[in-house]
């Protein structure tokens, strides 16, 4: 099954952009993964257990790296990219 997810990272630190950028670095390395990124989110997408297994993995790096941030994301079922 095919799956499309938008994520937003908001860090809570004074430095926001070094997190995002560190999160979006991690992602690109899952090579079954396509990662779009514009200035508002990051678009994930493949294969269901590959895109969860990607997100599980950089989100807990996430959390050992930098501490405290949010994640808000968006889930469908399909590949929807653009």
């Amino acid at each position: 099954m095919q799956l499309s997810v938008e994520i937003s990272k908001y860090p809570l630190a004074d430095d926001y952009i070094g997190p995002i950028t560190g999160f979006i670095e991690q992602l690109n390395t899952y090579a079954d993964v396509t990662v779009l990124t514009n200035t508002m989110s990051t678009q994930l997408f493949g294969e269901y257990e590959a895109v969860m297994q990607a997100l599980q993995e950089c989100i807990k790096w996430s959390f050992e790296r930098y501490g405290k941030v949010v994640f808000v994301c968006k889930f469908i079922q399909g590949d929807l990219r653009p």
